[in-house]
C-alpha cells in the first residue's frame, strides 16, 4: 500500500498524509488527522513500505483469505491440519464479501510477512490486490475461480454429472435441477446435470430447471413430471422435503432425490437424503500442500484438484413413480366444448338465450386423462384431432396436465370434434356432440402402441369413437392383464363381443336405460349388464350418488355433498379417481366413495377441465370427512 492509494482512500493530498504519520500535523484539523490515521492503521500502511524486503528469511506462516468464512469450517479445518503438519502456522481472514474488508486483510497479511497466502478472491476486481503479494514476495494459491487457469476449485460440474447419473442408475429418464439464483456452485452442478442428459441421450428443456427461489417450481413434481431430482444445496432439499410432506407425497416412492451436502452436521440431522459430500476438507488440504510446495520452491503434483465423489446413502432414492404405480391408458373422444349458460335447457319451438359461455379442450377421452393426471397417475391418451386451430388448444391443454400425448394424432382435412353443452342453472346439462376426427380413430390407431400396454395396469374406454376401434383396444389390454372400465355413451346397443372384455361398466341412469330399456329396477339392470357379460357393474345416479354391483361389494353409495354448478363432467371425474384408487390398491366400495367425491368437486365449477380435483385437495378433504375410506 503506497502513500498515494492511502491519500486517494481519505480524501486528501499526499503531503496531508505524509505530515500526519511524520508527526508534523499541527496545522492539520483533528477531523482530517483522525481520518488518515484511522485509514493509515486499517490498511497497515507505513512509510517506505513499498521498498522490498530483501531477506530469504522465511517465516513459517500461511495466510487463509477467505471471500467469506461462514461455511467453510471444513475447508479450514483440512487447510490449517496440513500446515500444522508440516511445521507452519495459520493465519485466518474473513473478508465478509467487502472488497474493502479484503484489501485490509491484505495489507495485514503482506505487513505479517506471510510466506503464503491461501486466497478466494472477493469478485474479479479484486485480481488488481494481487500485485501487493507479488511485492512483497508472497506466494499465492487462489481457489474457487473457475474461470481463472490458474485457480483451484472442487469441479461441482462432475458433482452435478455424479448426482444426475445416480438417478439414472435407478432408471429414472424425467429429472430435474434444484437450483438456487446467483449460485457460482448451482450453475457449475447444473452444467453437469445437462452434460450427463446429453450423454445418456435425454432431451433437456428449459422445464428441468427449478428455482427453489420462484413459487411455481414444485407444481410439476406434484404430477410426478419428474421422478426424480438433482438439489445442488441441503438446505433446498429440506425446503422440498417439507413441501412434499404437506401435500402428502413421499420420499423415495413418490419423488426420488440426491443432493449435495455441505456439512457433517447436516447428515447426521436429517439421515434420510441421499447425499454427496462436497469434499471441502480434501480440497483445504490439497491446496495447501500445493501452496507448501511452491513456499518451498518444490516441484508440485496435479495442477487440479481431484475427488471421488461417493454417494453416502440411498434412503431418498427408489424406482421411478411410474414403475410402482401401472399406467392408465384412455381410449376416447377428445372435442373442443362450447359450453352455453341457459335458465332452462332448450326445447322444441323455444328459442333461449345465454350471457356467458366458455370454450375449453374436453371430450370424454381428454377428460379422463386429464382427471387421471391430476390425482397422481400416469395418464396415457389415445384419440385423434383434426388439422385446425383446435387441435393446438388440445395438445397444449394434454402438456399442461402432464398428459402423455405419444397416441394422440392429428387428421388431415378434418376439424377436431366439438361438444355443444347448454348447462342450466341447477347444473343439469344437455350435449350435442360433432365427431370430426374422433370418428377416424380405427384399429390400426391402437395397435402401435401395445407396448404401452405393457406396464399399464386400467384402459378406461368410451363409446363416443367407434366401437371397433375400442374393442381393439379392449382386446390388447386382455392380453396383457389391463383391466378395462367402459362409459357408454350416445348408443342404444353394446355389442356382446365388447362387453365381454369389460371389467367395469360405469353407465348412468339414462344410458342404462337405454341399454335395457325392457327392466326398471336399477338393481336388475345392473344384474342384466352382469349377465351380458361386465365383472362389475356402476350405475351412477346423479345426486343420488351411485349403485355398484360386484363380486365382493354390492349396495348403494351416496353423492358428495356438494350444490352443483355445471354436471357435465361428473362421470369423467368419477371414473378418473375410480381407476386411480383401484390401482392404488383400494377395494372397489372405497375406491367408489372416494370417487363420488371426486365428483363432487368437478360439478362445483364450470367447465370440464379447470374443475377436476388433484390429489392433494381430495384427500385432504377426505381425512377432513371420512378419514377411514384413504
Amino acid at each position: 500500500m503506497t502513500i498515494k492509494e492511502i491519500a486517494q482512500l481519505a480524501g486528501v493530498s499526499i503531503s496531508t498524509v505524509s505530515k500526519i504519520v511524520n508527526g508534523k500535523d499541527a496545522n492539520i484539523n483533528t477531523e482530517t488527522r483522525n481520518r488518515v490515521l484511522k485509514i493509515v492503521k486499517e490498511y497497515n500502511y507505513t512509510p517506505y513500505g513499498t521498498v522490498k524486503n530483501t531477506s530469504d528469511a522465511r517465516t513459517f506462516i500461511l495466510g487463509v483469505l477467505l471471500k467469506s468464512a461462514v461455511k467453510t469450517n471444513r475447508f479450514i479445518n483440512g487447510a490449517v491440519s496440513t500446515a500444522q503438519n508440516n511445521g507452519y502456522s495459520v493465519l485466518l481472514y474473513d473478508s465478509k464479501d467487502s472488497p474493502e474488508s479484503e484489501l485490509k486483510n491484505i495489507t495485514s497479511l503482506c505487513k505479517n510477512n506471510v510466506d503464503g497466502v491461501i486466497w478466494e478472491p472477493v469478485c474479479n476486481k479484486s485480481l488488481e490486490y494481487e500485485r501487493y503479494f507479488a511485492e512483497n514476495n508472497i506466494e499465492v494459491c487462489r481457489i474457487s475461480a473457475p474461470a481463472e487457469p490458474s485457480s483451484f476449485f472442487i469441479d461441482f460440474s462432475a458433482m452435478g454429472y455424479a448426482a444426475t447419473e445416480f438417478l439414472l442408475q435407478y432408471g429414472h429418464t424425467k429429472i430435474a435441477c434444484l437450483t438456487k439464483h446467483s449460485s457460482v456452485r448451482s450453475s457449475m452442478v447444473f452444467e453437469g446435470f445437462k452434460k450427463c442428459l446429453f450423454d445418456h441421450s435425454i432431451p433437456y428443456s428449459d422445464s428441468m430447471r427449478l428455482s427453489v427461489e420462484t413459487d411455481d417450481w414444485c407444481d410439476g413434481i406434484l404430477s410426478h413430471t419428474p421422478t426424480g431430482i438433482v438439489s445442488t444445496h441441503y438446505a433446498s432439499s429440506l425446503i422440498l422435503m417439507d413441501h412434499l410432506s404437506r401435500r402428502q407425497f413421499h420420499v423415495p416412492q413418490d419423488l426420488s432425490l440426491v443432493s449435495l451436502r455441505d456439512d457433517a452436521r447436516e447428515n447426521i440431522a436429517f439421515p434420510c437424503i441421499s447425499s454427496i459430500k462436497i469434499p471441502y476438507y480434501e480440497f483445504g488440504a490439497f491446496v495447501c500442500k500445493r501452496l507448501i510446495e511452491k513456499c518451498e520452491k518444490k516441484e508440485g503434483g496435479s495442477d487440479s484438484f481431484q475427488a471421488e465423489y461417493v454417494l453416502e446413502n440411498t434412503k431418498s432414492l427408489d424406482l421411478p413413480f411410474s414403475s410402482h404405480a401401472r399406467k392408465i391408458i384412455v381410449v376416447g373422444s377428445i372435442n373442443i366444448d362450447i359450453t352455453l349458460n341457459v335458465d332452462e335447457l332448450p326445447q322444441p319451438g323455444r328459442t333461449v338465450g345465454t350471457s356467458k359461455h366458455s370454450v375449453i379442450p374436453g371430450g370424454k377421452g381428454a377428460n379422463q386423462a386429464v382427471g387421471v393426471a391430476r390425482l397422481g397417475s400416469e395418464a396415457v391418451l389415445i384419440g385423434k384431432v383434426g388439422s385446425d386451430y383446435d387441435s393446438i388448444l388440445v395438445y397444449t391443454c394434454m402438456e399442461e396436465n402432464h398428459v402423455d400425448i405419444q397416441g394422440l394424432k392429428r387428421v388431415p382435412n378434418e376439424e377436431t370434434g366439438k361438444a355443444y353443452i347448454h348447462v342450466q342453472n341447477d347444473g343439469e346439462s344437455m350435449i350435442t356432440l360433432l365427431s370430426g376426427a374422433n370418428k377416424k380413430l380405427c384399429p390400426d390407431d391402437i395397435t402401435p402402441y401395445e407396448k404401452v400396454f405393457e406396464t399399464a395396469g386400467y384402459c378406461l374406454l368410451q363409446t363416443e369413437v367407434p366401437e371397433e376401434a375400442v374393442e381393439a383396444a379392449a382386446r390388447i389390454s386382455k392380453k396383457y392383464g389391463v383391466l378395462n372400465i367402459l362409459k357408454p355413451a350416445a348408443m342404444n346397443r353394446i355389442s356382446p363381443s365388447l362387453m365381454a372384455l369389460i371389467d367395469i361398466f360405469v353407465p348412468n341412469r339414462k344410458e342404462a336405460e337405454l341399454l335395457c330399456p325392457e327392466i326398471s329396477d336399477i338393481e336388475e339392470k345392473a344384474e342384466e349388464f352382469i349377465r351380458r357379460g361386465a365383472k362389475t357393474v356402476i350405475i351412477t345416479l346423479g345426486h343420488s350418488g351411485c349403485f355398484v354391483k360386484s363380486r365382493d361389494f354390492t349396495g348403494y353409495i351416496p353423492a358428495a355433498p356438494f350444490t352443483p354448478v355445471d354436471t357435465t363432467g361428473a362421470a369423467d371425474a368419477f371414473i378418473a379417481a375410480l381407476a386411480v384408487y383401484l390401482s392404488a390398491g383400494h377395494s372397489i366400495e372405497k375406491a367408489a366413495k372416494i370417487a363420488t367425491y371426486a365428483a363432487g368437486f368437478c360439478v362445483l365449477r364450470q367447465g370440464v377441465i379447470p374443475s377436476l380435483i388433484d390429489k392433494n385437495s381430495l384427500e385432504t378433504y377426505i381425512k377432513r370427512v371420512e378419514s377411514d375410506i384413504l
